[in-house]
């Protein structure tokens, strides 16, 4: 069942407006490694519109790899788009998404993410159910795309009562 050999997340893949605006909020507000860069990448025919389902003469200006912690990679786009581009959608549109990051401590967090200007979306909430025993709170990158931090340092009721332990930050990577 699934795809064979799978094994999890390598990357996660965003087009940003400003590639060193979000290098500096990656880096310096969220604390990630850049670890390479591609580009520019410019195709005569159909590529761009086979391989990524652009606008054929869209072209990548450069692409940003870096490492948040101990999770997954993220991938950053510049794009110069032939067609225009939209505004970063919404959660509830289609399309809409969010980053989670894991936290040790929220109220740490969410004060170093005060002092450095970045906005807060609400203030931190107890999940209740399967997911009791965590906080979350959403915050916004500079250019409008949405974060969450999660915390659950003595796990989560779904684990407690026999789910699946995947992960957590309590028990050391294996």
């Amino acid at each position: 069942m699934g795809i064979p050999g799978m094994r999890g997340a390598d990357h996660i893949g965003f087009t940003v407006p400003d590639l060193d605006e979000a290098e500096a909020f990656f880096v310096d507000v969220l604390g990630a490694e850049r670890i390479y860069t591609l580009g520019p990448k410019r195709a005569e025919d159909e590529w761009m519109r086979v391989q990524l389902g652009v606008h054929p003469r869209t072209e990548i200006r450069e692409i940003r790899f870096f490492r948040l912690g101990h999770g997954t990679n993220v991938e950053l786009f510049a794009y110069d788009s032939a067609d225009g581009q939209a505004p970063p959608p919404r959660n509830s549109d289609i399309g809409g998404h969010h980053l989670a990051l894991y936290v040790d401590d929220m109220d740490a967090a969410v004060a170093h993410l005060r002092a450095h200007d970045v906005e807060i979306m609400g203030t931190p909430v107890a999940s209740t159910g399967a997911s009791a025993g965590q906080r979350w709170i959403y915050f916004r990158s500079p250019w409008g795309m949405q974060f969450e931090l999660v915390s659950f340092p003595d796990g989560k009721a779904y684990e407690r009562d026999g789910g699946p332990l995947l992960w957590h930050p309590a028990r050391p990577a294996e």
